[in-house]
């Protein structure tokens, strides 16, 4: 059955199919819409917190602080939002995903995030042909956004994939695609 979130998420690909000559206005428009979407997926696949976890804790470091300490440029920006969409579909393409959760929103979610991926990559490699771009900021970025996720797949290991282990890891997801808005508004500038 296709939800009507994942619906939306197809329509706005749709229409935007001439990803190399999308300009800013309407990879931000685009991205909103996605992330929109994603937050949805995210709500509706586990429901409410549980109210048995309620005493889990994790220590994590918000990825905005950690990367917050970089000033970002478009390019840069573009990076880190590809990276978290990545790693983000890593973590919920693991066979130890919740198997409570419901599965139709999360096979919306992951092929939203990689249809996605898949548009970003393509603007990104039409954008970089056209400006100088420094590798090393790049790299940097995806490295940060890399070391961050490894946090998050450890936790899950410690906690071996738990109920309450996802529901932590569910409202993490929910403040990255917070940030990710962030970070596309600075794509208009």
């Amino acid at each position: 059955m296709i939800t009507l979130s994942f619906l939306n998420i197809c329509l706005v690909l749709l229409f935007s199919t001439g990803s190399s000559s999308v300009d800013c206005n309407m990879l931000h428009f685009q991205q909103n819409k996605v992330n929109q979407a994603s937050l949805q997926l995210l709500e509706k696949m586990g429901g409410q917190f549980p109210v048995q976890c309620l005493n889990e804790n994790s220590n994590f470091i918000s990825l905005q602080n950690v990367l917050s300490s970089r000033e970002f440029q478009k390019e840069n920006a573009m990076v880190a939002i590809q990276e978290i969409l990545q790693q983000i579909f890593n973590i919920f393409s693991k066979s130890h995903i919740q198997a409570a959760w419901d599965r139709s929103s999360i096979v919306a979610f992951q092929s939203g995030l990689h249809q996605q991926i898949e548009l970003l990559k393509t603007w990104f490699d039409g954008e970089k042909k056209l400006e100088t771009t420094y590798p090393q900021n790049e790299d940097f970025s995806r490295l940060t956004v890399k070391k961050y996720f490894r946090v998050i797949d450890n936790f899950l290991k410690e906690k071996q994939y738990s109920l309450c282990a996802w529901e932590i890891i569910r409202g993490e997801m929910r403040r990255c695609f917070l940030f990710i808005d962030q970070l596309t508004k600075r794509l208009k500038n």
